[in-house]
């Protein structure tokens, strides 16, 4: 019998095309996606990251209404990972924006829905609405024609 030491392979040198698929795979999905949340996919994405003051005041607005606040609570700021799982369609030379992002409360958790128009450097608010789950329904903060 020999006393030769028998070295085993470590797991990642066994699993390595497993993982570089894996994370290949991934990054695939993660790009598709963005893609498919807008017609101009990552472009308006990436936009809706840098508009922090479009999400902000329709927070702001949702907060002050009462059938809001009774519902969802007080509203928490949006993060940048909604951002990136909700939709966003910008046109009109990006002065038009749709955004939905998901929302949570102190109570409930839904999506808020924004439609607003750039004049200069501000962003007109057209409708707002928050879409809630449990129950199922639609609170309209602003509605303008």
């Amino acid at each position: 019998m020999d006393n030769d030491l028998i070295l085993k392979k470590s797991w990642l040198k066994k699993n390595w095309i497993w993982v570089v698929f894996s994370l290949f795979s991934t990054m695939l999905l993660f790009c598709i996606l963005l893609n498919s949340n807008s017609k101009n996919g990552v472009t308006d994405t990436f936009t809706a990251l840098n508009e922090n003051s479009l999400y902000e005041k329709a927070i702001e607005s949702a907060n002050i209404n009462s059938a809001v606040l009774k519902t969802f609570g007080k509203i928490d700021p949006i993060d940048k990972l909604a951002i990136l799982e909700g939709n966003t369609s910008y046109s009109n030379n990006n002065n038009s924006v749709v955004l939905s992002v998901r929302i949570k409360g102190l109570k409930n958790q839904g999506k808020l829905e924004v439609h607003a128009n750039k004049t200069d450097s501000e962003w007109i608010y057209k409708k707002i609405y928050v879409h809630t789950k449990n129950p199922k329904g639609k609170i309209i903060v602003l509605d303008q024609p």
